[in-house]
This record gives C-alpha cells, sequence and structure tokens, in this order.
C-alpha cells in the first residue's frame, strides 16, 4: 500500500468535510496519479462567499454533481462562478431506504452491494462521469456527491483503477470519508441539534466495503477497464484517461 496516504487534515472549505486531491497514488508503471487534476468532495452547495477565492485559486473547471435530481433540488448547487462549468450526472440506482441495513449486518457487505447495485443500473452515468473526467480540457475536475464518499467513491475507485491504482490504495483513499464523516457529524450536532441520528452506513467508509467491491466487479467484468467498456467508455477515453492523469 501507497505509505503517502494518510489521514488528511480538513479541508480549505469550512463547511466541506471530504474535500481532497485524488492525487499522489502510484499506477501503471509505477507512475504517479497526478495532484491539482482531480478532486473528490461532499455536496459543494456549502461553498460560501468566503470559499470562493480559495476554490477559484484551485483552478478547477468542472464540477461533476452526481447527486438525485431531487437532492440538487433540496440543497441547491455548487455556485456559479466565472470560468466553471457544471455537470450535473445522476448514476440512476435504488434508494438504499429499499435496502434498509440493520444493526448486526456487516457494513462492508452491506455498502459492496450498495456499490454494486450502482454499478449495476447506473452504467450510463458513470461511463458519462469517467468519460469527463478522461477529457483533459476539462480538468481540473471536482466530483461530489452528497457526502463524497459512495457514488463519489465508486466513480474514483473506478477511475483510479483504470489508472493501475492497486485495490489497497484505491480502498485507503476511500477509508478516508470516515474522518470526513466525523468532522460532519460534529457540525451537524452543532449547527442542528435537533436532527435525526444518521445511520452507519451513510457515515462508515471501511477499506473492506471498497476491497469487496473491486473484486466482484473484476469477477463479473475481469477489470475495472472491462467494466467502464461495458458502460460505454471508449479505448480512446481509457487512453486519454492515462495521458492526462498519470505522471
Amino acid at each position: 500500500m501507497d505509505d503517502g496516504i494518510d489521514t488528511p487534515a480538513p479541508g480549505p472549505f469550512p463547511a466541506l468535510f471530504n474535500f481532497r486531491d485524488v492525487g499522489g497514488l502510484t499506477g501503471h508503471d509505477g507512475r504517479r496519479v497526478r495532484t491539482g487534476r482531480l478532486y473528490r468532495s461532499d455536496s459543494l452547495h456549502r461553498i460560501t462567499e468566503a470559499d470562493e477565492a480559495a476554490f477559484t485559486a484551485l483552478g478547477i473547471r468542472t464540477v461533476i454533481d452526481l447527486r438525485r435530481p431531487s437532492e440538487v433540488a433540496r440543497d441547491g448547487r455548487v455556485p456559479e462562478l466565472a470560468g466553471l462549468a457544471y455537470r450535473h450526472i445522476h448514476p440512476e440506482h435504488a434508494a438504499w431506504a429499499e435496502a434498509q441495513y440493520t444493526p448486526g449486518m456487516s457494513l462492508a457487505r452491506f455498502l459492496a452491494d450498495r456499490y454494486a447495485d450502482l454499478a449495476g443500473t447506473g452504467t450510463a452515468g458513470l461511463a458519462e462521469a469517467v468519460g469527463l473526467i478522461a477529457d483533459s480540457a476539462a480538468a481540473p475536475v471536482v466530483v461530489h456527491c452528497v457526502a463524497g464518499k459512495d457514488r463519489t467513491g465508486v466513480v474514483c475507485a473506478l477511475t483510479l483503477s483504470a489508472l493501475g491504482v492497486s485495490d489497497a490504495d484505491i480502498a485507503a483513499d476511500y477509508a478516508l470519508s470516515t474522518g470526513a464523516s466525523a468532522r460532519f457529524t460534529a457540525w451537524l450536532a452543532a449547527t442542528l441539534p435537533d436532527a435525526e441520528e444518521v445511520p452507519p452506513p451513510f457515515l462508515a467508509s471501511p477499506a473492506e466495503a471498497m476491497t469487496l467491491f473491486l473484486a466482484e466487479l473484476r469477477e463479473g467484468h475481469g477489470s475495472a477497464e472491462g467494466y467502464l467498456r461495458h458502460a460505454g467508455v471508449s479505448d480512446a477515453q481509457l487512453a486519454g484517461l492515462r495521458d492526462h492523469l498519470l505522471g
């Protein structure tokens, strides 16, 4: 596992809890995933006017918002900033309420099954998101959902796996979202003390969930690249992904 993965400090935005650069991991032929090209985050609707200068300083050109239309309508979207392209891409997937978690269940197994469901029904949206990440003209890109761990985690995992990053390193990056969830929970308790308690699956990011998902995806499609081709990502897009994201 890449020893460059550590528990990150809170990001530059006070009301974002899972914002980070996806770069720095080792991919094909020992090449590093470039930093400053792909970021991941929880929902960007909480960016304030005071945050806009820091956000603009990152040079982000494209926001990929993976939330459901109802979530966008409920919370709003990233502020409209000069030079920033906004893409709402909703990978179709069942509501988690249709497969409720009950205490005593394996969180890793529950989450891996949800990610497999997403990969099964959300092929078009996942392919569109990874295809956009593969477009160097769109970079730097930030991809987000609500918590930045599940839908965002799957898109980032597929991208990193296609770049040759090991399952262990992908899972370790995914697991960083547990710390982000703890920060969000503390913020929520301080901001909305009467809010309902968030169920465990919405806060947990056990590394095993991602390793299960990737291993089982590989059983069905041979590799993340095989899945992405199945979903509609072209060989040219996969080559473009490697060309501009691997150093």
